[in-house]
């Protein structure tokens, strides 16, 4: 049997990141070694590299971005074009940061619904 890889997410980072998480009762943390959240197949938000990327729509992605002064996020040498990376600062203010959250999740209930996929 196979050993469970560990998360290489800063023990803190996961805290924060579940405190966010359990402010909408609708949405589960899935992944161990990636935390993530998905709804009806698509994920909306995860922690890369031990920070935190939301998906959010192409207005609110610009508004986050100009207020926040963040970068694209690039994944194996790809920018993923309706995500944001979340500044650490703000990750440890849930309540600040629980509005774009909720436009995650509103705005990932917008796209149409992967095939054989759940959550």
């Amino acid at each position: 049997m196979a050993a469970k890889k560990e998360s290489t997410v800063p023990p803190e980072t996961l805290a924060l990141y579940d405190k966010l998480v359990a402010t909408n009762p609708q949405i589960e943390r899935k992944g161990d070694t990636v935390p993530y959240t998905s709804l009806n197949g698509h994920m909306f938000s995860y922690i890369n590299e031990g920070s935190l990327v939301l998906r959010l729509s192409d207005e609110d992605k610009a508004a986050f971005e100009q207020k926040y002064k963040t970068g694209p996020v690039i994944s194996y040498g790809v920018i993923k074009k309706d995500f944001v990376n979340v500044p650490a600062k703000l990750l440890k203010k849930t309540k600040e940061l629980k509005p774009y959250f909720d436009q995650s999740v509103a705005y990932v209930k917008t796209l149409k619904p992967k095939p054989g996929k759940k959550g």
